[in-house]
Protein backbone atom coordinates (compact mmCIF):
# COMPACT_ATOMS: atom_id res chain seq x y z
CA UNK A 1 0.00 0.00 0.00
CA UNK A 2 2.34 2.52 -1.32
CA UNK A 3 2.53 6.04 0.40
CA UNK A 4 -0.86 5.06 2.19
CA UNK A 5 0.77 6.60 5.42
CA UNK A 6 1.34 9.98 4.25
CA UNK A 7 -1.91 10.06 2.08
CA UNK A 8 -3.75 8.90 5.29
CA UNK A 9 -1.88 11.85 7.66
CA UNK A 10 -2.98 14.29 4.43
CA UNK A 11 -6.64 13.73 4.80
CA UNK A 12 -6.73 13.85 8.99
CA UNK A 13 -5.89 16.65 10.67
CA UNK A 14 -4.45 16.54 13.93
CA UNK A 15 -7.73 16.53 15.61
CA UNK A 16 -8.54 13.17 14.00
CA UNK A 17 -11.62 15.02 12.19
CA UNK A 18 -12.34 14.86 8.72
CA UNK A 19 -12.43 18.26 6.96
CA UNK A 20 -12.81 19.25 3.51
CA UNK A 21 -10.03 21.23 2.06
CA UNK A 22 -9.65 25.27 2.43
CA UNK A 23 -9.51 25.23 -1.46
CA UNK A 24 -12.08 23.60 -2.92
CA UNK A 25 -10.48 24.21 -6.39
CA UNK A 26 -7.00 23.14 -5.30
CA UNK A 27 -5.16 20.56 -7.78
CA UNK A 28 -3.11 17.54 -7.61
CA UNK A 29 0.81 17.65 -6.48
CA UNK A 30 1.82 17.01 -10.66
CA UNK A 31 3.27 13.46 -11.47
CA UNK A 32 1.41 12.20 -8.47
CA UNK A 33 -1.42 10.34 -8.17
CA UNK A 34 -3.48 9.76 -4.98
CA UNK A 35 -5.90 6.65 -5.51
CA UNK A 36 -8.74 5.76 -2.98
CA UNK A 37 -11.18 3.44 -2.17
CA UNK A 38 -13.55 2.55 0.64
CA UNK A 39 -13.21 -1.29 1.69
CA UNK A 40 -10.22 -3.50 2.72
CA UNK A 41 -7.29 -3.82 0.26
CA UNK A 42 -8.05 -7.48 -0.23
CA UNK A 43 -11.40 -6.61 -1.88
CA UNK A 44 -12.27 -6.99 -5.61
CA UNK A 45 -12.60 -2.97 -5.71
CA UNK A 46 -9.11 -2.78 -3.95
CA UNK A 47 -7.57 -5.01 -6.30
CA UNK A 48 -8.89 -2.99 -9.64
CA UNK A 49 -8.14 -0.17 -8.09
CA UNK A 50 -4.29 -1.54 -7.72
CA UNK A 51 -4.19 -3.00 -11.32
CA UNK A 52 -4.66 0.84 -12.49
CA UNK A 53 -2.51 2.73 -10.68
CA UNK A 54 0.68 -0.49 -10.68
CA UNK A 55 0.10 0.14 -14.91
CA UNK A 56 0.07 4.02 -14.38
CA UNK A 57 3.67 3.65 -12.33
CA UNK A 58 5.10 1.14 -14.46
CA UNK A 59 4.09 2.61 -18.34
CA UNK A 60 4.05 5.98 -17.63
CA UNK A 61 6.23 6.48 -14.24
CA UNK A 62 3.43 7.93 -12.24
CA UNK A 63 4.43 8.12 -8.23
CA UNK A 64 1.37 6.59 -6.87
CA UNK A 65 -0.53 6.10 -3.25
CA UNK A 66 -3.17 4.03 -2.29
CA UNK A 67 -5.79 4.67 0.54
CA UNK A 68 -8.00 1.65 -0.23
CA UNK A 69 -10.42 2.57 3.14
CA UNK A 70 -11.01 5.99 3.57
CA UNK A 71 -13.82 4.96 6.55
CA UNK A 72 -10.95 4.10 8.36
CA UNK A 73 -9.86 7.23 9.08
CA UNK A 74 -13.37 9.25 9.57
CA UNK A 75 -14.74 9.50 5.56
CA UNK A 76 -17.52 8.12 3.91
CA UNK A 77 -17.76 6.77 0.80
CA UNK A 78 -19.49 9.42 -0.21
CA UNK A 79 -16.99 12.11 0.35
CA UNK A 80 -14.78 10.45 -2.16
CA UNK A 81 -16.95 12.29 -4.55
CA UNK A 82 -15.89 15.95 -3.36
CA UNK A 83 -12.61 14.46 -2.54
CA UNK A 84 -11.86 14.05 -6.31
CA UNK A 85 -13.99 16.82 -7.60
CA UNK A 86 -11.30 19.30 -5.67
CA UNK A 87 -8.10 17.55 -6.91
CA UNK A 88 -7.13 16.50 -3.18
CA UNK A 89 -7.30 13.05 -4.33
CA UNK A 90 -6.56 11.88 -8.16
CA UNK A 91 -9.23 8.93 -8.23
CA UNK A 92 -11.09 6.89 -6.43
CA UNK A 93 -14.79 4.77 -7.19
CA UNK A 94 -18.07 4.74 -5.66
CA UNK A 95 -22.04 4.04 -6.34
CA UNK A 96 -23.85 6.94 -7.91
CA UNK A 97 -27.05 6.85 -9.08
CA UNK A 98 -27.68 10.84 -9.44
CA UNK A 99 -27.57 10.53 -13.38
CA UNK A 100 -30.59 9.14 -15.04
CA UNK A 101 -28.83 6.69 -17.01
CA UNK A 102 -27.56 4.78 -13.52
CA UNK A 103 -31.39 5.51 -11.92
CA UNK A 104 -32.60 3.80 -14.48
CA UNK A 105 -30.06 0.80 -13.94
CA UNK A 106 -31.17 0.75 -10.71
CA UNK A 107 -34.66 0.01 -11.12
CA UNK A 108 -35.68 -3.49 -9.44
CA UNK A 109 -35.75 -6.70 -11.29
CA UNK A 110 -34.67 -4.73 -14.64
CA UNK A 111 -31.87 -7.18 -15.75
CA UNK A 112 -32.38 -10.80 -15.89
CA UNK A 113 -28.40 -11.69 -14.60
CA UNK A 114 -24.92 -10.54 -14.35
CA UNK A 115 -24.69 -10.76 -18.23
CA UNK A 116 -26.98 -8.38 -19.07
CA UNK A 117 -26.16 -5.87 -16.60
CA UNK A 118 -22.43 -5.79 -17.55
CA UNK A 119 -23.51 -5.50 -21.10
CA UNK A 120 -25.38 -2.59 -20.44
CA UNK A 121 -22.75 -1.16 -19.07
CA UNK A 122 -19.79 -2.12 -21.23
CA UNK A 123 -22.62 -0.62 -23.96
CA UNK A 124 -25.07 2.54 -25.25
CA UNK A 125 -26.11 2.81 -21.09
CA UNK A 126 -22.39 3.23 -20.29
CA UNK A 127 -21.49 5.67 -22.78
CA UNK A 128 -24.62 7.73 -21.63
CA UNK A 129 -24.07 7.26 -18.47
CA UNK A 130 -20.33 8.85 -18.57
CA UNK A 131 -21.21 11.70 -21.06
CA UNK A 132 -23.52 12.77 -18.06
CA UNK A 133 -21.24 12.64 -15.04
CA UNK A 134 -18.77 14.15 -16.68
CA UNK A 135 -20.78 16.99 -17.80
CA UNK A 136 -22.23 17.68 -14.43
CA UNK A 137 -18.78 16.81 -12.21
CA UNK A 138 -15.16 17.39 -12.33
CA UNK A 139 -14.32 14.14 -13.91
CA UNK A 140 -13.29 11.82 -16.10
CA UNK A 141 -14.92 8.11 -16.13
CA UNK A 142 -12.65 5.29 -16.85
CA UNK A 143 -15.53 2.92 -16.10
CA UNK A 144 -17.70 1.36 -14.22
CA UNK A 145 -16.68 -1.51 -11.53
CA UNK A 146 -19.15 -3.66 -10.52
CA UNK A 147 -20.92 -3.19 -7.36
CA UNK A 148 -23.81 -6.22 -8.39
CA UNK A 149 -26.72 -7.42 -7.47
CA UNK A 150 -28.37 -6.38 -3.63
CA UNK A 151 -29.81 -8.88 -1.36
CA UNK A 152 -31.94 -8.55 2.04
CA UNK A 153 -30.82 -9.31 5.30
CA UNK A 154 -32.39 -8.88 8.87
CA UNK A 155 -32.43 -10.11 12.20
CA UNK A 156 -36.17 -10.50 12.91
CA UNK A 157 -37.09 -13.08 10.80
CA UNK A 158 -36.74 -15.40 7.24
CA UNK A 159 -37.84 -13.34 4.28
CA UNK A 160 -39.60 -15.68 2.66
CA UNK A 161 -42.97 -13.95 0.76
CA UNK A 162 -43.70 -10.46 0.17
CA UNK A 163 -45.28 -10.06 3.61
CA UNK A 164 -42.10 -11.42 5.40
CA UNK A 165 -40.92 -7.53 4.70
CA UNK A 166 -43.96 -5.65 5.95
CA UNK A 167 -42.69 -3.25 8.93
CA UNK A 168 -39.06 -4.60 9.04
CA UNK A 169 -36.82 -1.47 9.59
CA UNK A 170 -34.38 -1.54 6.12
CA UNK A 171 -31.26 0.98 5.69
CA UNK A 172 -31.74 1.25 1.80
CA UNK A 173 -29.37 3.21 -0.48
CA UNK A 174 -31.42 6.51 -1.49
CA UNK A 175 -32.35 4.93 -5.06
CA UNK A 176 -33.81 2.23 -3.54
CA UNK A 177 -36.02 4.17 -0.71
CA UNK A 178 -39.01 3.46 -2.83
CA UNK A 179 -38.53 0.31 -3.98
CA UNK A 180 -38.39 -0.88 -0.05
CA UNK A 181 -41.56 1.35 0.37
CA UNK A 182 -43.32 -0.64 -2.31
CA UNK A 183 -42.26 -3.91 -0.99
CA UNK A 184 -43.88 -3.25 2.57
CA UNK A 185 -40.56 -2.30 4.93
CA UNK A 186 -39.56 0.87 6.83
CA UNK A 187 -36.98 2.16 4.37
CA UNK A 188 -34.11 4.15 5.93
CA UNK A 189 -31.90 6.12 3.38
CA UNK A 190 -28.68 6.57 5.76
CA UNK A 191 -25.11 6.53 4.85
CA UNK A 192 -23.29 2.75 5.51
CA UNK A 193 -20.90 3.87 8.47
CA UNK A 194 -24.45 5.58 10.76
CA UNK A 195 -26.54 2.05 9.41
CA UNK A 196 -23.85 -0.21 10.51
CA UNK A 197 -23.98 1.12 13.87
CA UNK A 198 -27.55 1.18 13.96
CA UNK A 199 -28.10 -2.46 13.08
CA UNK A 200 -25.65 -3.44 16.32
CA UNK A 201 -27.97 -1.33 18.17
CA UNK A 202 -30.71 -2.57 16.94
CA UNK A 203 -32.13 0.14 15.98
CA UNK A 204 -32.48 -1.20 12.25
CA UNK A 205 -33.70 -4.67 11.66
CA UNK A 206 -31.66 -4.90 8.56
CA UNK A 207 -29.88 -3.72 5.29
CA UNK A 208 -29.94 -4.60 1.35
CA UNK A 209 -26.51 -5.10 0.37
CA UNK A 210 -24.46 -7.37 -2.25
CA UNK A 211 -23.33 -10.65 -0.07
CA UNK A 212 -19.57 -9.46 -0.21
CA UNK A 213 -20.10 -5.86 1.13
CA UNK A 214 -22.49 -7.39 4.32
CA UNK A 215 -19.63 -9.65 5.09
CA UNK A 216 -17.06 -7.24 3.72
CA UNK A 217 -18.22 -4.16 6.00
CA UNK A 218 -18.75 -6.52 8.95
CA UNK A 219 -22.64 -6.72 8.84
CA UNK A 220 -23.25 -10.46 9.01
CA UNK A 221 -22.86 -11.37 12.43
CA UNK A 222 -25.29 -9.01 13.30
CA UNK A 223 -28.27 -10.62 10.96
CA UNK A 224 -28.93 -14.19 10.85
CA UNK A 225 -32.00 -14.09 7.92
CA UNK A 226 -30.48 -13.27 4.13
CA UNK A 227 -32.94 -13.41 1.06
CA UNK A 228 -31.01 -13.62 -2.32
CA UNK A 229 -33.56 -11.39 -3.79
CA UNK A 230 -31.24 -10.12 -6.82
CA UNK A 231 -33.56 -6.86 -6.28
CA UNK A 232 -31.74 -4.51 -8.28
CA UNK A 233 -28.03 -4.17 -9.50
CA UNK A 234 -25.36 -1.01 -8.79
CA UNK A 235 -22.15 -0.16 -10.72
CA UNK A 236 -19.29 2.08 -8.87
CA UNK A 237 -17.68 4.78 -11.55
CA UNK A 238 -14.35 4.89 -11.41
CA UNK A 239 -13.31 8.38 -11.50
CA UNK A 240 -10.46 10.56 -12.19
CA UNK A 241 -9.59 14.16 -11.21
CA UNK A 242 -10.60 16.13 -14.85
CA UNK A 243 -7.80 19.00 -14.75
CA UNK A 244 -5.36 15.93 -13.89
CA UNK A 245 -6.32 13.67 -16.51
CA UNK A 246 -6.29 16.19 -19.24
CA UNK A 247 -2.63 17.59 -18.32
CA UNK A 248 -1.58 14.29 -19.49
CA UNK A 249 -0.25 13.49 -22.44
CA UNK A 250 -2.10 11.52 -24.86
CA UNK A 251 -0.06 8.40 -24.66
CA UNK A 252 -0.49 8.07 -20.82
CA UNK A 253 -4.37 8.93 -20.65
CA UNK A 254 -4.57 5.93 -23.07
CA UNK A 255 -2.64 4.12 -20.46
CA UNK A 256 -4.72 4.68 -17.84
CA UNK A 257 -7.80 3.50 -19.85
CA UNK A 258 -6.34 0.53 -21.05
CA UNK A 259 -6.00 -0.45 -17.15
CA UNK A 260 -9.39 0.54 -16.33
CA UNK A 261 -10.77 -1.76 -18.84
CA UNK A 262 -8.46 -4.45 -17.41
CA UNK A 263 -9.18 -3.41 -14.00
CA UNK A 264 -13.05 -3.63 -14.68
CA UNK A 265 -12.92 -7.49 -16.10
CA UNK A 266 -10.75 -7.97 -13.10
CA UNK A 267 -12.72 -7.06 -10.35
CA UNK A 268 -15.79 -8.58 -12.05
CA UNK A 269 -14.39 -11.86 -12.00
CA UNK A 270 -13.05 -11.12 -8.79
CA UNK A 271 -16.26 -10.21 -7.52
CA UNK A 272 -17.80 -13.36 -8.87
CA UNK A 273 -15.52 -15.11 -5.86
CA UNK A 274 -16.25 -12.91 -3.67
CA UNK A 275 -20.01 -13.93 -3.76
CA UNK A 276 -19.50 -16.90 -3.43
CA UNK A 277 -16.59 -16.84 -0.47
CA UNK A 278 -19.53 -14.32 1.33
CA UNK A 279 -22.05 -16.98 1.39
CA UNK A 280 -20.00 -19.20 2.41
CA UNK A 281 -19.03 -16.84 5.33
CA UNK A 282 -22.68 -16.38 6.30
CA UNK A 283 -23.71 -20.05 6.37
CA UNK A 284 -20.93 -21.38 8.75
CA UNK A 285 -21.60 -18.25 10.98
CA UNK A 286 -25.06 -19.18 11.74
CA UNK A 287 -26.77 -17.25 9.00
CA UNK A 288 -29.65 -18.47 7.13
CA UNK A 289 -29.89 -17.90 2.86
CA UNK A 290 -33.46 -17.98 1.41
CA UNK A 291 -33.48 -18.53 -2.17
CA UNK A 292 -36.98 -16.87 -3.94
CA UNK A 293 -39.63 -19.52 -5.42
CA UNK A 294 -40.37 -17.89 -8.85
CA UNK A 295 -44.19 -17.08 -7.51
CA UNK A 296 -42.97 -15.30 -4.93
CA UNK A 297 -39.90 -13.47 -7.10
CA UNK A 298 -42.77 -12.64 -9.77
CA UNK A 299 -44.48 -11.33 -6.62
CA UNK A 300 -42.20 -8.94 -5.39
CA UNK A 301 -41.71 -7.51 -9.12
CA UNK A 302 -45.42 -7.24 -9.75
CA UNK A 303 -45.13 -4.67 -6.33
CA UNK A 304 -42.58 -2.28 -7.97
CA UNK A 305 -44.32 -1.98 -11.15
CA UNK A 306 -45.50 1.26 -9.91
CA UNK A 307 -41.61 2.33 -10.42
CA UNK A 308 -41.76 1.49 -14.07
CA UNK A 309 -44.75 3.08 -14.88
CA UNK A 310 -42.94 6.70 -13.18
CA UNK A 311 -39.59 5.57 -15.26
CA UNK A 312 -41.75 6.13 -18.47
CA UNK A 313 -43.41 9.71 -17.82
CA UNK A 314 -40.25 11.06 -16.45
CA UNK A 315 -37.35 10.05 -19.18
CA UNK A 316 -37.22 10.36 -22.99
CA UNK A 317 -38.11 7.21 -24.75
CA UNK A 318 -34.23 7.47 -26.41
CA UNK A 319 -33.19 6.97 -22.88
CA UNK A 320 -35.41 4.12 -22.02
CA UNK A 321 -34.57 2.40 -25.29
CA UNK A 322 -31.18 2.02 -23.58
CA UNK A 323 -32.56 -0.37 -20.56
CA UNK A 324 -35.56 -2.03 -22.47
CA UNK A 325 -38.10 0.41 -21.79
Amino acid sequence: MAGAGGLAAMLVPSTGRAQQPRSPGASAIPNRFRMAGYSPSTTSFSRGLTHIGDQLRAEAGLDVDYLYNVLEIGYGGGDLRWLVDAGVLSAGYVTMTDVPELELASLPFLFADNAAARAAMDGPLGASATASLEATNNYRILGYFENGFRHISNNVRPVETLDDLSGLRIRVLGAQRRTFELLGAEAHAIDLTSAIEAIRAGELDGQENPFANTVTYNIYPYQRYHTATYHSYLSRPIFVHRPTFDAWPADVQQVARAAAREAVILQRDLHDEEELQAQAVIRESGGEIVELSSDVRMAFMDAVQPLYAEARNRYPAELLELVGL
